[in-house]
């Protein structure tokens, strides 16, 4: 008995110091990972001028709402937040819409030419036809330089169908033969029984695709032309890699052509102090926020929401 509790006191010991070592090496690697961010944030809404001094880690030293205020002033950058935001909540719609009805008919033992259908969708999970031949195709269809470029070519994703398939399968016959029997069809069991059951997966394969539309930028980068249809992540590149020296003044009158300012325009307000980036880093954050701030309300699918249908009892 007695050498029993000392065994165990060894490997509670053992342990012990293995979780203290193990929490500690991730809570330091957490914070390296972290520290990137939180100083774009701090120097987003630090003026411009006391950045250059340089010292500003994690807490603004002049605190300002300046960059925020000639950032909203471009009306480019508002209409870009709504392409971003109507293309976000459209496409992650119809993309779980036209995924799950593919997948629902997939999942069905007794569809017909169920092999080959499956065989055609894993083939374009691991060969693409490039991006000229999809250039191509958008253009054929005239889709390019419309809204519905954003849509249309991601209406269907083959690695979603995949995990609705096996989540769908999981689902009680039983519960379909008596949806059946009372009358539904295969909508009535999608919409009724298949989709209330599966929520967990439909909120995290959401998160997934609405992460993919706000953060894509090279849909607005080469399939459309006009400023008015570019998303808030295209914008964000073609701000980076604008002219510093412009910057501020350009985005402080709501364009981003006007090259000669007069520099009473920056005056007022703490913003004649802004500088191209500072500017940068409120871009940053504006451009992330948003889908970062959505995370907590969905995270606690995550992990039930993935692992449906990767486990077979």
């Amino acid at each position: 008995m007695q050498r029993n509790m000392r065994v165990n006191k060894h490997w509670n010991k053992k342990f012990g110091m293995f979780d203290l070592v193990n929490t500690t090496i991730l809570l330091l690697f957490s914070i390296i990972c972290l520290y990137p961010f939180v100083n774009i944030l701090a120097l987003s809404f630090n003026t411009g001028l006391d950045s250059m001094r340089g010292g500003i880690t994690v807490i603004p030293r002049e605190l300002t709402f300046a960059n925020f205020i000639v950032v909203f002033r471009n009306g480019l950058v508002l209409n870009a937040y709504k392409v971003t935001i109507a293309r976000t909540i459209i496409g992650t719609v119809t993309m779980l819409s036209v995924t799950a009805m593919v997948a629902y008919g997939l999942s069905e033992p007794a569809l017909p030419f169920k092999k080959p259908i499956m065989i055609y969708i894993l083939i374009t999970m691991l060969f693409s036809g490039g991006l000229i031949p999809l250039y191509l195709v958008l253009r054929g269809l005239k889709l390019t330089n419309t809204f519905s470029v954003f849509i249309v070519p991601g209406m269907f994703s083959a690695w979603t169908c995949m995990v609705m398939k096996s989540s769908f399968q999981q689902i009680p016959i039983s519960l379909k033969e008596a949806m059946r029997m009372d009358g539904g069809n295969e909508f009535d069991i999608l919409r009724h029984i298949v989709i209330p059951v599966s929520m967990p997966m439909f909120a995290a394969l959401a998160l997934f695709s609405a992460v993919g539309h706000w953060n894509d930028w090279f849909s607005g980068a080469y399939f459309v032309r006009s400023n008015n249809l570019m998303p808030v992540q295209t914008y964000l590149m073609h701000i980076m890699s604008t002219d510093v020296s412009s910057l501020a003044e350009k985005m402080s009158l709501g364009t981003a052509t006007t090259a000669n300012v007069s520099a009473d325009a920056l005056s007022s307000g703490g913003i004649s102090k802004v500088t191209s980036m500072s500017l940068k880093m409120a871009i940053v954050v504006i451009g992330t926020a948003p889908i970062l701030l959505v995370y907590p309300f969905v995270q606690r699918f995550f992990v039930k929401g993935v692992l449906i249908g990767s486990i077979k009892e």
